[in-house]
């Protein structure tokens, strides 16, 4: 993993988002000490688990096709709001 101070990495933002893109992770250093780290937005989303679209995550749940499930509504008036 390439290391970046983080002056450079702020005056060369474009060159680490690139380089974390083709190379992988991009460490940022303050003073010496890892701050923080740079990554693809392809590793981040499979790393977090989001490479699934929202449809696809719904179509998959185990209550997909059931009509049995019912929402309980409140049914409560809403709140007054002074003018």
């Amino acid at each position: 993993m390439q290391s970046w101070q983080m002056q450079t990495a702020k005056a060369r933002f474009s060159e680490l988002v690139k380089h974390a893109v083709e190379n992988g992770p991009q460490e940022i250093t303050l003073h010496g000490r890892a701050k923080a780290v740079v990554v693809s937005r392809e590793l981040f989303d499979r790393l977090s688990g989001n490479e699934q679209s929202l449809v696809d995550f719904m179509r998959a749940s185990p209550l997909q096709g059931r009509d049995d499930i019912e929402f309980e509504r409140d049914r409560s008036l809403p709140r007054e709001v002074e003018l």
